[in-house]
This record gives C-alpha cells, structure tokens and sequence, in this order.
C-alpha cells in the first residue's frame, strides 16, 4: 500500500472516531469536546489536501447519476462542517475562548445542533459512498476468495444493521434536532456508554447501507443500455 494511501485511510479513521466520541457530548467534559471538534475540523482540511485530485478532475468527465449524488453529497458536508466550525468558534469556552465572543450565541446553538447531526447522517452517507472501495481492499487485505455464500451472509448482516439503524434513528429523534424542531438536545446522562455508540453505529451503518445500494444501483442503471432505459410504447404504429 502506497505511503498517501495509507495516510487517507488513517484520516478517515480518525475522522470516523472523531465522530463518534463529538456525538456523546454528554459523557465527556466541555474541553475535551472543544478539543475533539478542533482535531475533527483539522483532519477534515488535511482530507481535503490528500484528495486534491478530487478539485482538479471536477469539472471532467460525465455527470453520472451516481457522480452528481456524491457531489451533492460532498457539497452538504462541506457545508454542515462549515457551520459546526463557525457556530462552535462562537460557543467556545476553551479552545477559543480568548476570542471573547458574546453575541450570536442563541442562533449558534440551533446552527451547532442542525450542523452536527446533519453533518453525522452526511458523512455516513459520504462514508456508503466509497464503501466499495473499503471492501476491496478490505478482501486483499484479509485475502479472502469471491464465496455467492460469504456475500449473502454479510448482505444479510448489513441489512440487520440498517434496520436496527432505523429504530435507533426514530428512537433517538435525530429527525426533530434535524429539522431544528426543538431548540434543545434530550441528553440521558445515565445512559450505559456502550449502548450509545452502539446505536450511533448501527445509524452510521444504516447510512453506509443506504449509500452504498443506492449508488450501485445508480452505476448499474447508467451503464445499461439507452434503449433498454426508455419505456417501451403501444399503440404508435402507423395505420395501414
């Protein structure tokens, strides 16, 4: 494995621990948070460096459906990482607390909570996106033989998780901090830690999943045939 490419596989890593710990705000310390987002904004800068590639061949190639869905999706998680940059600046106790910032700070909150779920759900689904990729060379790795029998079983295994997901999702009410229904987060202090991250990984895995089938199933729709796509018609013949 090339030097980069391991040092991008590690930044994904550290950005995916990042997220997680960032999410149970309740169990650790303000500082310790601050701190985590500062790394977290810092991992995402350097993430962007090792994939300059990406900037310099936008603009080229076809628009793909699959292509136009990771841009949008990219876009959006630029956008909620700006906002949590902009938002925790403003609410910083610690990091950036010699800034002295005292206005704003009620519409910072709303923008803080919106951006830090919308940014989880996005970068799962950015995450699902490149899930192929890990796949593969997550085979190579472990050096594992194409088994019809091994696929199954871990297609079932990743449906279990998205629809555990789903139940974590609609239990935990990400959709009201979402939608900035509420202008505050219900936090359960006594909550066992593992059963936390247990639930956020298994939200994590239903976006993966949801990301990943989806763009498959773009790739695979793009690449059949024009003639096969459009809809056959009746009745069109000419009359004798």
């Amino acid at each position: 494995m090339k030097p980069k490419t391991a040092c991008k596989i590690a930044v994904d890593i550290l950005m995916t621990l990042g997220l997680l710990f960032l999410m149970g705000y309740q169990f650790w310390q303000d500082a310790a948070h601050e701190w985590a987002g500062a790394g977290m904004f810092l991992l995402f800068l350097l993430h962007h460096v090792l994939n300059g590639n990406w900037y310099r061949t936008l603009l080229r190639g076809k628009r793909s459906p699959a292509r136009v869905l990771q841009l949008a999706i990219d876009l959006l998680v630029f956008l909620a990482m700006l906002g949590l940059m902009a938002s925790g600046v403003i609410l910083s106790n610690h990091v950036f607390g010699f800034l002295h910032i005292r206005g704003g700070m009620g519409f910072a909150r709303l923008l803080h909570m919106a951006a830090s779920y919308w940014g989880f759900v996005l970068m799962a689904l950015h995450l699902g996106l490149h899930w192929g990729m890990f796949l593969g060379m997550a085979r190579k790795a472990l050096k594992f033989r194409p088994s019809r029998a091994r696929q199954i079983l871990l297609s079932i295994l990743g449906a279990c998780v998205a629809a555990y997901g789903i139940v974590a999702f609609v239990r935990r009410d990400l959709l009201t901090y979402m939608l900035v229904r509420t202008h505050f987060v219900f936090f359960d202090f006594r909550e066992p830690i593992p059963l936390f991250y247990l639930d956020y990984l298994a939200m994590m895995g239903t976006c993966i999943w949801i990301a990943y089938y989806a763009s498959q199933f773009l790739r695979k729709w793009a690449a059949r045939p024009k003639m096969a796509r459009r809809p056959t018609s009746r009745g069109t013949g000419r009359p004798g």
